[in-house]
């Protein structure tokens, strides 16, 4: 895997980190009072919750990057509870976007991603969980892109959907500690997450390359991993 892979995901841990320990202490934070999160979710209870689970999904389903959820996450409502929202969220935004594109986006998104939809259909194709886990795993690639491009191939939901689930779990986990930490020590929460985001993506990029049964996903992405055996 090529270096600027994970110098662009600990870039997205960094830039953050910044904007979370800007706000805290450089008397911002008085201001985040008036925020949006602060003011309608966070000792809101059940109440803010469900706001944000509401905001959240429709972010993830029209594209907001999962990261940036996942951090949100961490930081309205702590560590495991902020880390369980996120996942349902962005969970529930693959299924929305899935589903616009099955039901009534067909025609768009097949003009729109015609080229990705056989690769994807094929790749997919016998073992749905299990490939889908795969390219969750993967450090890079368009979330919102795989899942309205699955959404017009003969991929069947249930597996889809599950093995999505599964596979942000890695990310959602790192990007809620990174926003759960700000407040309290963000600079050990910026290394921990910075050091969870490289083994990750290591170990999903191995597990693409080893599981993956000779499959072809996109020439971008088989480019971007700098993947040697096929090489071979």
């Amino acid at each position: 895997m090529k270096p600027r892979l994970l110098l662009k995901g600990l870039v997205l841990i960094a830039s953050f980190a910044a904007v979370g320990y800007a706000v805290t202490e450089s008397g911002l934070g008085a201001m985040l009072d008036k925020a949006w999160i602060d003011n309608e979710v966070r000792g809101k209870g059940l109440t803010g919750e469900v706001l944000f689970m509401a905001i959240a999904t429709l972010a993830a389903a029209i594209g907001v990057p999962r990261q940036m959820v996942s951090f949100l996450a961490g930081y309205a409502f702590g560590l495991w509870l902020g880390t369980g929202l996120a996942l349902l969220a962005s969970t529930l935004g693959c299924v929305v976007a899935f589903g616009y594109a099955r039901l009534l986006g067909r025609g768009l998104v097949e003009a729109r991603f015609a080229s990705r939809i056989r690769r994807i259909d094929g790749f997919l194709a016998g073992n749905p969980f299990t490939m889908t886990l795969l390219i969750r795993f993967l450090p890079i690639g368009s979330n919102v892109v795989t899942n309205l491009v699955a959404g017009v191939t003969s991929v069947r939901p249930l597996p889809f959907f599950a093995g999505s689930a599964a596979g942000y779990v890695p990310q959602t986990l790192i990007f809620a500690l990174l926003g759960a930490g700000i407040e309290l020590n963000p600079q050990a929460a910026t290394a921990v997450s910075a050091a969870l985001f490289v083994v990750s993506a290591l170990l999903g990029v191995h597990l693409f390359r080893r599981f993956r049964n000779g499959r072809a996903l996109d020439p971008d992405i088989e480019a971007a991993l700098d993947d040697e055996t096929a090489a071979r």
